[in-house]
């Protein structure tokens, strides 16, 4: 029987700014990618979010970016191999508290927005992102591109790698994501959105813009909660795996609900 995670981004409300229904998607996911506050989210918010999270039985992992709070940490930045070490220790370390806290803990570290892409290719950053996981607890998995350095990189250091796929975005013939410069790079209609995720659990393909078939292979799935519909369309992918005898639990074989 196949088994996958559903994962979302969480937490990336500001002040009286709100992005996206966190408790709602709670509800729906099995794994949450939590801002950290360098590229969204404040201390009360990171806080409600492990909260509800620990409540839920979701799996809580440090979403780290660069320090972009302003183009929401997907604006590329040259920044020094060492000072993105010590960024990545800052955010999991505040996450870890904010978790510690709720009585849980952070369980894996997946990169976001420009630092996610970046390190598909960027050998000396994704070394940098390693270096302050290894460092922190090697004990963490990391999720990614499959494919990317970052995980090639991350699996010669010692550390567990998960593999992850993306619901609601397109993917070009080389299997990478289509940049959110270009049209529909974004998916919206849910329905086939859950179809095309039953493909990619059951049968590890997707289909490209260019109508070509592309293998992936992954772990665990992405739905973006700042996406219009996010709640919809979770909804959707949840439902239609199950009906499909898939089975949605965390990767790390936490409770499924």
């Amino acid at each position: 029987m196949a088994v996958i995670d559903l994962n979302a981004d969480l937490g990336e409300s500001f002040g009286q700014w709100t992005l996206g229904d966190d408790d709602a998607l709670l509800d729906l996911v099995t794994s949450a990618n939590v801002a950290c506050g360098f590229h969204a989210g404040d201390p009360t918010v990171l806080r409600h979010t492990c909260e509800r999270a620990a409540e839920r039985g979701v799996v809580i992992g440090a979403q780290v970016g660069y320090r972009d709070l302003a183009g929401f940490g997907r604006r590329f930045i040259d920044v020094e191999p060492s000072d993105l070490t010590n960024d990545v220790l800052y955010q999991i370390g505040a996450l870890d508290a904010f978790a510690r806290v709720a009585g849980t803990q952070v369980r894996y570290v997946k990169p976001h927005g420009a630092l996610y892409n970046a390190i598909v290719h960027h050998e000396a950053q994704a070394a940098a992102v390693v270096e302050a996981v290894r460092s922190y607890d090697p004990s963490l998995p990391v999720m990614g591109m499959p494919g990317s350095v970052w995980l090639r990189l991350a699996e010669e250091a010692g550390l567990a790698v998960v593999p992850e796929a993306f619901a609601d975005r397109a993917y070009t013939p080389e299997g990478t994501l289509v940049s959110r410069r270009e049209p529909d790079a974004v998916l919206h209609d849910p329905d086939e959105v859950a179809e095309r995720c039953v493909s990619l659990v059951t049968r590890g393909e997707v289909t490209a813009v260019d109508g070509s078939v592309v293998p992936v292979r992954a772990a665990s799935l992405c739905v973006h909660g700042d996406s219009p519909g996010a709640v919809a369309m979770a909804r959707a992918v949840r439902g239609r795996l199950e009906r499909a005898g898939v089975t949605v639990a965390p990767f790390l074989g936490g409770p499924s609900r």
